[in-house]
């Protein structure tokens, strides 16, 4: 392995490629190479998708009698057409009578220790149950229902059960508080939503239920609300409005009729946060995260039957559904926890691996960085040799954390399957599979069968080494049903700033050796003095000084270059904060970019503005540190960091 940031670093054995599910797939069609499949799925979408549901052994009611169509334009798609199915038909009713009903899909573990295990006839029996309970209530098909709920086993059995009656899932963040919550189930006129009396969250409990009660102040459409009790604390009650699930689910049959719905029947209303205004509500159809992300997973990077999952995230995050689908789909298991990956114990997430045996891990960058900086006992302690995938997804790598968690976790053995795509996708558009080789932060290149591009303003391929916007030429089954009630919005998100051409908002790069690169987001990308550089570069920069637990670089205006870069650092712990530091920090993001980066201030805080799997929101740092509104803070768990800010700017 070579260590250098611009040389490939990692090689797939002989083993791991001929075993791969894409070394199948490409020899049962006669493809040389994973270039080969591209150009062909490119070019013949409509072979792709339709060889992706053979694959997959896609269950249909009734087969569709198109894949693909086109008619109404490329931004409002339709897919399967003609075709009737149901998400849980897909995720439960077609093992019935097979082996993997019998076998664990759930193993649960809470922040407090507490462990279960579900079998997938078990999940099926409760999913039933609670179907059922929401048909008693008078809810059925295009009914929106919340899911405001702690990763527990009951959360999956309340996702399936509402895709079962043909309801349309709205999944909340369990650290959403009122007006985040109202702003969404307002929007998708939502009649009901399960919750939990509460959850751990660092060995605080979180009281979810009475968050949603004052949230259904706000709410008139809600006529219903089902807790679990998970806590045993006090709750906000209603009676009429308020069910407990032990009441209402639990004394249901379990067996339960699916709905019989279209292909293209809304499944699930996720949103996702602006820079301003109201979040946009994203809509994924019956066969959107079957077709597009559960393809991405097994046949491009490798999930299979056997694997173990272990994604830390929250059920509001296409993170949580996700790994529920891709596991109940192809009969996997997934290790499912509450809480954070680096609490009761610094090194949770380490533990959990070794305890359950992990295969396959899905782990945001800011993790490892987080780690790099932990005392070494914190990881070395467990056994993480069962780990065979490392699918890493949220934001950019920085070249030295990417390398500790190949040499650290990976130990030289597990490819980490970078992977960038988003909730208005139900998947990828960049990613890696086992048949690529790995330079530091590096996708191994596009995602079949979406034309996707790094494009100039004028919509040209940019050169090789050159940052360009990531388009897609193409559309994909995976693709946002527009934007929920507002068309023009969705038209104006992602169709509108390159006409007839998807702008999915990164800045991206590629190689001379075909290996692809994410800089970060449009909105985050700094041109200084005409040059454009992702954050992450400079970050990791940085990070090299060993002086800083993380940081975040962002770019504020500078009347003579353009922008001007802000350095927001958290200093290791007993790392002395003067001008001795600044001017260390200073000095290597200057030697690594040249004069004009020459940081305008440099910031020391305790910590980020974050998400619940740890991404860092930059837009939020910038908007704070220039004055201006941030925008939907609803994703933050640490809100507080937003007001620190502030303060220290106008200091």
């Amino acid at each position: 392995m070579d260590k250098s940031h611009d040389k490939f670093f990692w090689h797939p054995t002989e083993e791991l490629k001929n075993n791969s599910n894409l070394a199948r797939f490409l020899a049962s069609h006669q493809l040389a190479d994973y270039d080969e499949l591209l150009a062909k799925a490119d070019s013949d979408p409509q072979w792709f998708w339709s060889e992706c549901i053979k694959t997959l052994d896609m269950q249909f009611y009734e087969p569709p009698t198109k894949v693909m169509d086109l008619s109404k334009g490329i931004e409002w798609p339709q897919w399967c057409v003609g075709g009737k199915t149901n998400f849980a038909l897909n995720c439960l009713d077609k093992h019935k009578g097979t082996p993997v009903w019998d076998k664990t899909v759930i193993e649960w573990e809470g922040e407090d220790g507490a462990r279960r295990a579900w079998t997938l006839g078990h999940l099926n029996e409760e999913t039933c149950k609670a179907a059922n309970a929401l048909r008693a209530l008078g809810l059925g098909k295009g009914d929106c229902i919340g899911i405001y709920m702690p990763m527990i086993p009951e959360t999956a059995a309340a996702f399936l059960a509402v895709t079962k009656i043909g309801g349309i899932v709205i999944p909340l963040f369990s650290g959403f508080g009122t007006s985040p919550i109202s702003v969404r189930l307002n929007d998708g006129k939502a009649k009901a939503v399960f919750t939990a009396d509460g959850t751990y969250r660092r060995g605080s409990v979180v009281p979810l239920k009475d968050t949603i009660s004052e949230a259904a102040k706000e709410i008139p459409s809600l006529e219903h609300i089902i807790t679990f009790k998970r806590m045993g604390n006090d709750v906000i009650w209603e009676e009429g409005r308020d069910h407990w699930w032990h009441d209402i689910v639990s004394s249901q049959s379990a067996e339960a009729e699916t709905e019989v719905l279209n292909a293209s029947d809304p499944m699930m209303l996720a949103y996702t946060s602006g820079t301003s205004g109201m979040p946009k509500g994203t809509v994924s159809s019956q066969i959107s995260l079957i077709l597009k992300g559960l393809s991405d997973l097994s046949l491009l990077m490798d999930f299979n039957s056997d694997d173990k999952l272990l994604w830390m995230s929250d059920f509001g995050w296409i993170v949580g559904p996700m790994a529920i689908g891709v596991t109940c789909y192809f009969g996997a298991t997934f290790v499912m926890t509450e809480g954070t990956p680096n609490y009761p114990d610094a090194g949770r997430i380490w533990r959990l691996i070794d305890d359950y045996k992990i295969t396959y891990m899905g782990i945001a960058p800011t993790i490892a960085r987080m780690y790099m900086s932990a005392p070494p006992e914190t990881y070395q302690q467990h056994d993480v040799s069962s780990l065979r995938m490392t699918l890493s997804t949220g934001e950019p790598w920085t070249p030295d954390a990417w390398i500790w968690l190949m040499e650290n976790i990976c130990k030289g053995k597990a490819p980490i399957l970078n992977y960038s795509g988003g909730t208005e996708i139900s998947g990828g558009i960049l990613g890696t599979t086992p048949l690529h080789s790995l330079k530091p932060c590096s996708f191994g290149g596009p995602l079949p069968g979406m034309g996707v591009d790094i494009v100039d303003d004028d919509v040209n391929t940019v050169e090789v080494g050159k940052v360009g916007e990531l388009i897609m030429r193409k559309t994909s089954p995976g693709l946002t049903i527009g934007l929920w009630n507002n068309p023009d919005k969705y038209i104006e998100s992602y169709w509108s700033y390159f006409p007839g051409v998807w702008r999915q908002g990164d800045w991206a790069s590629r190689d001379a050796d075909g290996c692809y690169y994410i800089s970060g987001r449009s909105d985050d990308t700094l041109k200084i003095s005409g040059k454009r550089t992702g954050p992450a570069e400079i970050e990791g920069l940085l990070m090299q000084t060993t002086k800083l637990a993380d940081c975040a670089v962002v770019g504020i205006p500078d009347d003579k270059t353009g922008s001007a870069i802000v350095c927001v650092c958290i200093p290791k712990p007993g790392i002395e904060v003067n001008d001795a530091l600044k001017a260390e920090l200073s000095e290597i993001v200057v030697k690594g970019h040249g004069k004009s980066f020459l940081p305008k201030r440099i910031y020391f805080v305790e910590d980020l503005p974050r998400t619940n799997n740890l991404k860092i929101m930059r837009r939020v740092i910038k908007a704070a540190i220039c004055g201006k509104n941030p925008g939907d803070l609803s994703s933050l768990v640490n809100p507080e960091t937003v007001e620190y800010l502030i303060e220290i700017a106008d200091l």
